[in-house]
C-alpha cells in the first residue's frame, strides 16, 4: 500500500502539466495569424494566392519589404514617421492630462466635484460615432484639417485615463501628502514631488495603452489627415487593397512593420500594464 503511494503522480505536478500544456497550446493558437502574416510577407503574388498550401516560401523574397521603402506612390517611410510622432506625443499629453485630472477629482475639494466625476464616467458611454463630426467641425474651424495637430488634439483628453487615476489617487497614502503639507507645499508641490514619483507604475501602464491606440487609429486620421503628407501608417496600409489595386504581399509586409513597433511597447510594458490595471482598484 505503502509502495502504491509512493509510485502515485504528485497532484501539484499534473496541475502543473496541464496548466502549462494548455498555456502552449494557447500561446500556439495566438501566434498562428503572426506567423501566416510573417509567411505571406516573404511570399510573391502568385505564392499567397495559390491552393497549394507551404509552411514557408520556397523561394522566399524580400522585394516586399524593400517595395514598401522604394515605390514613390506610396509614402509609407513619411507615413511611419508621422504614425511615430503622434503616438509619442499623444501617449504622454494624455496621460499626464489624465493623471492631473484624477488627482483633483480624489484630492482638491471643490464644488460641484462629485458632479464633474459623474459627467466624466458618463462621456465613456457616448459612443465615439456621436461625437465624430462635432469634433471634426472644431478641428476644422481651427485650421487642424491636413495637421499633425488637428490628428493629435482630440487624443488628448482621455476619460478612461482620469477615471483610473482618480480610482488611484483615492487608494494614494494620505500621510503622505500630509508630510509633503507639513513642508509647506501647496497641492501643486504635493502633486509634482510626492504623488507624480509614486505613480510611475500607473503612468506607464496607461502611457503605453495611449500609445498603442494612437498608433492603431484609422478613421481619425484618415478623415483629417486627407493629404498623402499626412497619412499614418495605417492609412498607407489601406491602400495596399482598394477597389482597384490588390497587393496583399505589400499588405502582409507592411503589417509585419507596423506590429513591430506595439510588440516591442508590449514586451516592455506588459508588466506595468497589469500592475497599473490592478493598483487602480477601479472602486470609490
Amino acid at each position: 500500500m505503502a509502495t502504491h503511494a509512493r509510485h502515485r503522480p504528485d497532484a501539484g505536478l499534473v496541475a502543473s502539466v496541464a496548466k502549462y500544456t494548455l498555456l502552449g497550446l494557447l500561446s500556439v493558437v495566438f501566434l498562428a495569424p503572426f506567423y501566416v502574416i510573417v509567411r505571406n510577407s516573404l511570399m510573391t503574388e502568385d505564392q499567397v494566392t495559390s491552393l497549394d498550401w507551404s509552411w514557408w516560401p520556397d523561394p522566399l523574397t524580400l522585394g516586399n519589404y524593400t517595395d514598401l521603402f522604394t515605390d514613390p506612390s506610396l509614402p509609407f517611410a513619411h507615413a511611419l514617421r508621422n504614425s511615430l510622432l503622434i503616438a509619442v506625443i499623444t501617449a504622454p499629453l494624455s496621460t499626464m492630462t489624465g493623471s492631473m485630472a484624477g488627482y483633483a477629482l480624489a484630492r482638491l475639494d471643490v464644488p460641484f466635484r462629485r458632479a464633474v466625476t459623474v459627467f466624466v464616467v458618463g462621456t465613456l458611454m457616448i459612443p465615439a460615432s456621436v461625437t465624430f463630426v462635432p469634433t471634426f467641425l472644431v478641428i476644422d474651424a481651427l485650421g487642424g484639417v491636413d495637421t499633425q495637430w488637428g490628428i493629435i488634439a482630440p487624443g488628448l483628453f482621455n476619460a478612461f485615463s482620469v477615471v483610473l487615476f482618480r480610482s488611484f489617487y483615492l487608494r494614494f497614502p494620505p500621510d503622505l501628502e500630509e508630510a509633503g503639507r507639513i513642508d509647506g507645499l501647496g497641492h501643486l508641490g504635493v502633486y509634482l514631488r510626492i504623488v507624480l514619483p509614486n505613480s510611475i507604475t500607473m503612468i506607464a501602464s496607461l502611457g503605453a495603452l495611449s500609445f498603442i491606440e494612437s498608433w492603431n487609429a484609422f478613421l481619425w486620421p484618415l478623415v483629417v489627415g486627407q493629404d498623402p503628407s499626412s497619412w499614418t501608417a495605417q492609412i498607407a496600409l489601406s491602400t495596399f487593397l482598394t477597389s482597384q489595386t490588390i497587393n496583399l504581399p505589400g499588405l502582409f509586409a507592411g503589417g509585419v512593420v507596423t506590429i513591430v513597433p506595439l510588440a516591442l511597447m508590449f514586451l516592455v510594458a506588459q508588466r506595468f500594464i497589469v500592475q497599473g490595471i490592478t493598483a487602480s482598484g477601479l472602486k470609490d
